[in-house]
């Protein structure tokens, strides 16, 4: 479980670090921030919106309680990288721009894959579909 519960909080801390890197200056609506927006064709007031949600679903996976509130969290950050990908995509720009979006589903897989280890390891429940 040593090893595990390791490897979920190397996942978890640096998806954590890296979505909240790029949630502050959303928060703030920074002019690097409002560019982007901007590039990729979405309203200015957006902008906040993405950021406060970002930083929420970073809390809600970093509480160590409400189990369905981290699935929430977690889904919300899939669905905005997907968004982020995909809009990257449909606005034309090169591939390492947007592809570099994977790097944070590998990081988002990895934690929810470890974080639902860990839960069936502290209640001695076989986790057959994630081995």
């Amino acid at each position: 479980m040593k090893k595990t519960k390791i490897t979920y909080w190397i996942f978890t801390g640096i998806l954590s670090a890296l979505t909240l890197l790029g949630a502050i200056p959303d928060l703030l609506s920074t002019p690097e921030a409002l560019a982007v927006f901007k590039h990729l064709g979405y309203p200015a007031y957006l902008s906040p919106f993405l950021g406060l949600a970002k930083i929420l679903g970073v809390i809600a996976i970093l509480v160590p309680r409400f189990p369905r509130l981290k699935e929430w969290a977690y889904a919300g950050l899939f669905f905005d990288f997907t968004g982020a990908m995909y809009s990257g995509m449909a606005v034309g720009d090169p591939v390492p721009q947007w592809a570099a979006i994977s790097v944070a589903y590998i990081l988002l897989f990895g934690s929810y894959v470890f974080y639902h280890r860990l839960a069936a390891a502290k209640e001695n429940t076989p986790l057959t579909y994630l081995r």
